[in-house]
C-alpha cells in the first residue's frame, strides 16, 4: 500500500498530533518502523520507477513527470508473475502517458495490457494519473472509462476491490502480491474532493505555518514549487484538507487489515505502507514536492510480517526507494534482479546485523514536469545530516537534522563543519561516478535520453 504526498512526519505515529491515522499508527506498532526513509526522487513518475526496478532516476530514465517508461527493465512485478505469484494492480501507475497534461484523455489514462504494466500481467484496475476523487475511474484491459459510481469516493472503492481480491486469493493456494496505489492525499485540496465527514473533523483545527516557512519564494523552485500570493492564504484551508484525506485514507487501511484478518491471511502476509513523497505547504518558501528537505523527501516504511519481524521493532538504516524492491523480496525469499542498485536491507526488519548504506542519494534532473533547467539538486541524507548542492550555482547546503529538525540553519559556510562537508563531497562524488551520473541540466536528458516525444530510449548505463 502506498499512498501519494504523504510525508512520515504528517503520520501520528511519527510524532503529529493532530494527524488522525490510529490504524497507521497501530500498524506501526505492529511491524518495523524505517525511521530515515526517503524517497530518492521525491515526486510521483521518479519514485514510481525507482519502487518498481530498485534503480535511482539516472538509470531508469524518469527525469520528471509524463515520460513513458522503458519497458526493458528488470521490474517487481516481472519477479512476482515469473515466481507464479498471482498479482494485483490498482489505483495511480503514472509510468506511461507521454504526454503533458490531457491527463484525461484514454490514449493517456489507459495503460494497455503488456509490456508496458511492467509484469503485472494478473488483475489490473488502474489509471495513469489523476486527482480528482469523486466521478473518478480505472481502466482494466481497454481504453473504456470504468466509473466508481455517483458519490463514490476513489480511495473507499479502490480499498473495496482490494478486498475482494483478498478474499479471492484466500481460497487459492497460489500466493500473491498486490499493490495498491492510492492518489490521497495529493491536492486539488478543495472540500468537494473530500467526503463531508473527514472535512468536518479538521474544521476548526489550527494547523499554521511552521517555523520554516518563508513568504517568498525559493529560488531555485520550479513553477510546481511556487506559491501565489492567493495560495499562501489558503496554506491552512489545504492542510485541514490534507489531514481530512489521510484520515480517510487511515480508515481503508484500517479496513484492508481487517480484511487479511478476517481472511485468516494476518500471519503469513507481509504487509507493506509507504509513500512517494510528502508536501512543503509553505515550508522554505516552496510547495509541492521534488526537494530534499525533510516535509518533501522523508517518507514513512512499515514492513509488518507477525512471527518473523518483531513488533515494535525501529531502524534508522538510511533507507531508499531503491532499497524498498530488494528489501521485499528477499524478505519473500525471491530472487533479486542483477540490475538492482539499491540493498537489501531485510536484515535490519529480521533484527539482525549487517552492512548499511552510508548515506541515502537522493536527486533532482528537472522541473515536476517540464523541459526547464535550473533546479537540477544532488543530495545525500545520513543519520544525522542532510548534504545538497544546485547544479546551477554550485551552491551547497549542510544541515543537522538531529540539532536542527527545521533545517534552518546552513552550515555549509560553517568552518567547523568542513571535515563533514568534504567528506559529504567525497561520498557523493563515489556514487554518482558508480551510477554514471553526469549530473546535466534537464534539457540535455530530454536531448540525449528520449526520443523527442517523452518516450524513454535510454539512460546513464547505456
Amino acid at each position: 500500500m502506498f499512498a501519494d504526498q504523504l510525508g512520515y512526519q504528517r503520520c501520528g505515529y511519527a510524532g503529529d498530533r493532530k494527524a488522525r491515522t490510529p490504524n497507521i499508527d497501530k500498524l506501526a506498532s505492529q511491524a518495523v518502523d524505517f525511521q530515515n526513509a526517503v524517497s530518492n526522487m521525491p515526486v510521483c513518475s521518479a519514485y514510481r520507477a525507482s519502487l518498481f526496478t530498485g534503480k535511482y532516476t539516472t538509470s531508469t530514465g524518469m527525469v520528471i513527470n509524463e515520460l513513458r517508461m522503458r519497458t526493458d527493465h528488470e521490474t517487481f512485478g516481472k519477479v512476482l508473475t515469473r515466481s507464479s505469484y498471482r498479482t494485483a494492480y490498482i489505483g495511480k501507475w503514472h509510468l506511461y502517458a507521454n504526454q503533458l497534461g490531457h491527463h484525461y484523455e484514454s490514449k493517456n489514462s489507459f495503460v494497455p495490457p503488456g509490456p508496458h504494466r511492467l509484469g503485472f500481467d494478473g488483475y489490473w484496475a488502474a489509471y495513469n494519473f489523476h486527482h480528482n476523487y469523486y466521478s473518478a475511474y480505472y481502466h482494466t484491459d481497454t481504453p473504456e472509462k470504468i466509473f466508481y459510481g455517483d458519490n463514490v469516493y476513489e480511495p473507499d472503492a479502490q480499498t473495496d476491490m482490494m478486498i475482494e481480491f483478498i478474499r479471492k486469493a484466500s481460497k487459492s493456494s497460489k500466493p500473491f502480491g498486490a499493490f495498491l496505489s492510492y492518489g490521497t492525499p495529493h491536492d486539488p485540496w478543495v472540500k468537494d474532493n473530500v467526503p463531508d465527514k473527514y472535512v468536518e473533523m479538521f474544521r476548526d483545527v489550527s494547523l499554521p505555518n511552521p517555523p520554516n516557512y518563508k513568504d517568498t519564494n525559493d529560488k531555485y523552485a520550479d513553477n510546481w514549487g511556487r506559491l501565489r500570493p492567493q495560495q499562501r492564504k489558503m496554506l491552512q484551508t489545504w492542510r485541514r484538507l490534507y489531514y481530512a484525506m489521510t484520515a480517510n485514507l487511515d480508515w481503508n487501511i484500517g479496513r484492508l487489515l481487517n480484511a487479511l484478518e478476517q481472511a485468516g491471511l494476518r500471519d503469513n502476509t507481509i504487509v507493506v505502507f509507504t509513500s512517494d513523497h510528502g508536501e512543503m505547504f509553505g515550508a522554505h518558501g516552496r510547495r509541492a514536492k521534488n526537494i530534499f528537505y525533510e516535509e518533501a523527501a522523508r517518507i514513512p516504511f512499515l514492513i509488518r510480517w507477525p512471527k518473523n519481524i518483531r513488533a515494535g521493532t525501529v531502524s534508522d538504516a538510511c533507507i531508499s526507494t531503491v532499497d524498498f524492491m530488494p528489501t521485499i523480496l528477499s524478505l519473500m525469499g525471491l530472487q533479486v534482479p542483477k540490475s538492482v542498485e539499491g540493498m537489501d536491507l531485510s536484515y535490519c526488519a529480521l533484527g539482525s546485523g549487517g552492512s548499511e548504506p552510508q548515506a541515502a542519494l537522493l536527486q533532482n534532473t528537472g522541473a515536476c514536469a517540464a523541459w526547464e533547467d535550473g533546479h537540477e539538486w544532488r543530495a545525500l541524507r545520513d543519520k544525522q545530516y542532510t548534504y545538497a548542492v544546485y547544479r546551477v550555482d554550485k551552491s551547497e547546503l549542510l544541515f543537522d537534522n538531529k540539532n536542527d529538525p527545521y533545517q534552518m540553519k546552513n552550515l555549509a559556510g560553517n568552518a567547523q563543519y568542513k571535515g563533514t562537508l568534504e567528506r559529504f563531497r567525497q561520498i557523493l562524488a563515489r556514487k554518482m561516478k558508480s551510477l554514471n551520473d553526469t549530473f546535466e541540466k534537464c534539457t540535455w536528458y530530454r536531448d540525449n535520453w528520449t526520443d523527442g516525444n517523452r518516450n524513454i530510449i535510454r539512460a546513464a548505463k547505456d
